[in-house]
């Protein structure tokens, strides 16, 4: 049990521990490159070829997603009584809260620990997330100010969008990808996993925080509430196996580097923001072998 738990979430660790131990050194790296690469090229190819790969139960595509809004809708309530509690800006707290680092984590953690098969739902959630970040998680951080128009554009400009479509629309039809297709997608795709989490890694050593204290409260928050709500959900729903799997290592995912880019952009507390990013990593970190364990186990 222990060789296997180690064998699922050693790569996550070796691939950011490498991202981590590279920024130390002082060494450039292109992480603007990397990212554009991976968001509009490598992305793309690793949801195509997930889906392509994969004979999706549709239903269980459905319960992801319909998981993932719950989610987002839950944390969301959770993070407005806390930052009226606390007197905090919401801008600030509740959009690090609610998203969730379903991408760069989410994705490597689901594929190690259940194949192409969650890697197929962990898109599927993932993609969900993504939409719900780029129209709720923009509006959040600009306070309300931001026009619905600029938040559509940005969510138009992500390619992994149309992937998802087209690998959507080729499962409905029940179509075979030409293996040209199927083989240029898998190669270009496979690039992605390692580059999301040497570049988390690189991020997570350039950061900088101020109150570990309130970063901790906030990071304790996203991953273990977000884990009772995914708990909940699947209780609720009445999922089992992979599919119940893949919603409890997504909800328990840290606080997505994401946050910390918009809070920049939007002129937030960003050095608060990467607070939780880092503090919620290490406490996800921490978490996920006991939670591996878990779910191989049943």
């Amino acid at each position: 049990m222990l060789t296997e738990i180690f064998a699922i979430i050693s790569p996550v660790l070796i691939c950011a521990g490498i991202g981590f131990c590279w920024s130390k050194t002082g060494t450039d790296y292109p992480a603007d490159f990397i990212s554009r690469i991976v968001m509009n090229v490598g992305a793309p190819c690793l949801i195509l070829s997930s889906l392509l790969k994969v004979d999706a139960d549709f239903s269980q595509l459905g319960f992801v997603a319909e998981a993932a809004v719950i989610v987002v809708i839950a944390m969301l309530l959770m993070g407005l009584a806390m930052v009226r509690l606390l007197k905090l800006d919401g801008a600030t707290y509740l959009p690090p809260l609610i998203f969730a680092n379903t991408g760069n984590m989410g994705l490597s953690i689901t594929f190690f620990a259940f194949g192409d098969a969650g890697l197929a739902l962990a898109v599927c959630y993932f993609i969900t997330t993504l939409f719900l970040h780029f129209t709720l998680g923009i509006y959040l951080v600009s306070g309300g100010q931001g026009h619905w128009s600029d938040q559509l554009k940005e969510l138009v400009r992500q390619p992994v969008l149309y992937a998802m479509l087209v690998g959507m629309v080729m499962l409905f039809a029940d179509l075979e990808s030409p293996k040209w297709l199927s083989n240029t997608v898998g190669l270009i795709g496979g690039i992605t996993i390692p580059l999301m989490l040497i570049t988390l890694g690189v991020s997570l050593a350039s950061l900088q925080f101020e109150s570990l204290r309130r970063s901790s409260l906030f990071a304790a928050m996203r991953v273990f509430g977000g884990l009772a709500v995914g708990w909940l959900i699947c209780d609720l729903l009445d999922l089992t196996g992979v599919t119940r799997g893949v919603i409890l290592l997504q909800a328990s995912m840290p606080v997505a580097v994401f946050n910390y880019l918009f809070a920049h952009k939007y002129k937030r507390n960003a050095e608060e923001v990467a607070g939780t990013v880092i503090v919620s990593t290490l406490m996800a970190f921490a978490l996920l072998p006991f939670l591996v364990a878990h779910l191989i186990a049943t």
